[in-house]
């Protein structure tokens, strides 16, 4: 495969991107989980103050972004192995990433309840 075949084109740019900034949120989620996690052996009381936070529709809406940027690290981390390991991967890759598009809405579409439906409950009352 030439050089630059697997990003070329601006869908391929933007892919490479997203694939980079979703994996840095996803990092830094799991750091300040680590240490949230281990404010629960420091003071108990801290812990149960800032899970209590967690509770809020803000964070509500936090979540579903963070679910947001699972979803399409993971099925665009998929593409990029077909892209590496099949050996038309090259050739179809755009496709493949309108195909992680198109799964990643539909499947967020599907998460909006699951995720939001609290804190729209919250907020509008049940």
């Amino acid at each position: 495969m030439p050089a630059g075949t697997l990003y070329r084109g601006r869908e391929g740019m933007w892919s490479w991107v997203a694939h980079r900034v979703t994996g840095v949120l996803i990092f830094f989620f799991l750091f300040v989980h680590v240490l949230d996690t281990a404010l629960v052996r420091v003071s108990p009381e801290d812990y149960d103050k800032v899970v209590a936070t967690y509770k809020t529709p803000i964070v509500a809406v936090l979540e579903y972004g963070l679910v947001a940027a699972i979803l399409f690290h993971a099925l665009n981390g998929l593409r990029v192995i077909a892209v590496d390991f099949w050996i038309k991967g090259a050739r179809y890759q755009k496709q493949m990433l309108w195909t992680v598009v198109g799964l990643w809405i539909v499947l967020m579409l599907g998460a909006v309840y699951p995720v939001l439906g609290h804190a729209a409950r919250e907020l509008f009352g049940s």
